[in-house]
C-alpha cells in the first residue's frame, strides 16, 4: 500500500508552480492541480531586475484567478528587489506563505523590517537562498521565520535541472534546525520530478515547488503522487 511520506512529524507537500503554465490552458490545468490535491499554488514573482525574466504581470493575473476559483493557498516566491512594493501589492490576497531572497536584502535592519510586514500580513514568512548562498547567512533570522526555500537551481528561468550539490545544503540546514530545536519548513524549488523528489525528502525538504512536471503532464493526479508518495 502507498503513503504519504513523512519527514519526522512533518507530512510533505507539494506547491504547484505555474512558472512553465501554458496561458491557454491555464484553467483547466488550475482545476487539474487542485483535483490532483496539491497543497499550495506556488506564485513565481520575477522583477526582471533581480532575475532577468520578469512575470509581473502574468503571476499577479494568475494569483488573482485563483483566488476566484480556489480557496487553496498560496506559495508567493518573490524573485524581486523591491520586496516591500510586492509585499504590499499580494497582501490583499492573503498569501499562505510569502518568501524572499536572502540575496536582494543588503542589511539585517530590513530583513527583519520585511519579516515583520510579512507577519503583519497574517501570512507565513519564508527566506530563499540561491545555490551559492550558505545557510550561515540566514541563521540568525531562522527563530524569527517559518520556512526556508532552498533553490536547487538558480532562480530565473523554469525546467531547469536540480543541481545535487544543493541538497548537501538541504541536508546541513536540517541538522541544524534539529540540532537548535527549530521546528521550521524547508522546500525545494527546481528541477523536482518522481525522482529528485525522493532525493530532496530524504535530504530533509519537506514542502516540494514543483513545476513543468506537474504542468506538462497529461495526468497530473498520478504527477502528484509520483512526488509525494
Amino acid at each position: 500500500m502507498s503513503h504519504v511520506l513523512r519527514i519526522g512529524d512533518k507530512m510533505v507537500e507539494v506547491s504547484a508552480s505555474l512558472l512553465s503554465l501554458e496561458k491557454e490552458n491555464a484553467i483547466k490545468t488550475l482545476y487539474n492541480l487542485e483535483v490532483a490535491k496539491i497543497n499550495y499554488f506556488h506564485i513565481d514573482v520575477m522583477d526582471g531586475k533581480f532575475v532577468e525574466k520578469n512575470t509581473t504581470e502574468i503571476m499577479k493575473d494568475y494569483a488573482l484567478t485563483i483566488s476566484h476559483i480556489s480557496n487553496l493557498g498560496l506559495d508567493v516566491h518573490l524573485m524581486v528587489e523591491d520586496i516591500e512594493e510586492f509585499i504590499d501589492e499580494y497582501s490583499m490576497l492573503e498569501p499562505k506563505i510569502i518568501t524572499f531572497h536572502i540575496e536582494a536584502v543588503k542589511d539585517e535592519e530590513r530583513v527583519k523590517n520585511i519579516i515583520d510586514e510579512i507577519k503583519n500580513c497574517g501570512s507565513k514568512v519564508g527566506i530563499a537562498i540561491n545555490p551559492d548562498t550558505s545557510i550561515n547567512e540566514i541563521k540568525q533570522y531562522l527563530k524569527y521565520i517559518h520556512m526556508v526555500l532552498v533553490m536547487t537551481a538558480n532562480p530565473g528561468k523554469g525546467k531547469q535541472k536540480l543541481m545535487p550539490e544543493t541538497l548537501e545544503k538541504v541536508k546541513e540546514l536540517k541538522e541544524y534546525l534539529c540540532e537548535n530545536n527549530l521546528d521550521i519548513d524547508i522546500e525545494v524549488d527546481c528541477g523536482i520530478n518522481d525522482v529528485t523528489a525522493k532525493e530532496a525528502i530524504k535530504a530533509g525538504a519537506n514542502i516540494l515547488a514543483v513545476g513543468s512536471y506537474l504542468t506538462s503532464s497529461e495526468n497530473i493526479t498520478e504527477a502528484v503522487k509520483s512526488v509525494r508518495y
